[in-house]
């Protein structure tokens, strides 16, 4: 049975087909969770709270979308909804993020490629495949403002498209377009400053 076929089974009442559902996306939605709240505590009280949601809000899932994107829209409004009861600014801007740099400014039209004094190294989404790495790339990405975090793990670790992500955030792909590429340039900054400092501690 596909999704769709489920999600219509769901909508009339099967509870079975439901949990089916939520189990294909259980771990998915529990690892962004995670990422995203750095707790598992919270990060099981989001998805517990999402999935409950999800449950009173079957009947407004429109079957011609995917369920996993539903989903994950929910997911983010717990964890934002959660975050803001622990006081957390994630409406912090990225600049607050790099102290003493300026952030490329995305209208004015830079690109990566524009921003100085970046150290040699690749993209930001690439260092995921490499595990040396992977500890660093995780600290710096719980670090980033709440809205440019959300984005980049949707992009890069949820490999979802910009139109899937603009629908979950509720943005649009423009809008989305420039919190990822944000994240990035903030990231490889951050990158830059870290491997700097390994290599002239190497040369010293």
């Amino acid at each position: 049975m596909d999704e769709r076929q489920l999600a219509q089974r769901a909508q009339a009442g099967d509870f079975e087909a439901f949990a089916e559902l939520i189990s294909a996306h259980k771990d998915r939605i529990y690892r962004l969770a995670l990422r995203l709240s750095g707790s598992r505590e919270d990060a099981e009280d989001i998805v517990q709270d999402a999935f409950l949601k999800a449950i009173d809000k079957i009947d407004q899932f429109r079957l011609e979308s995917s369920f996993g994107t539903w989903l994950y829209a929910i997911a983010l409004n717990q964890a934002r909804a959660l975050l803001a009861k622990r006081k957390q600014d994630d409406l912090r801007p990225i600049e607050d993020y790099l102290p003493g740099h300026q952030a490329v400014d995305i209208e004015s039209g830079r690109s990566e490629a524009d921003s100085p004094g970046l150290f040699e190294w690749k993209d930001p989404e690439k260092l995921f495949e490499e595990e040396e790495l992977r500890q660093i790339i995780n600290g710096l990405v719980a670090e980033l403002p709440y809205k440019y975090r959300e984005a980049f793990l949707l992009r890069y670790d949820e490999e979802l498209s910009v139109k899937e992500i603009a629908d979950v955030i509720n943005e649009s792909e423009a809008a989305t377009k420039s919190r990822i590429l944000r994240a990035r340039l903030a990231l490889r900054e951050k990158l830059s400053e870290i491997f700097e400092e390994r290599y002239d501690r190497e040369m010293s």
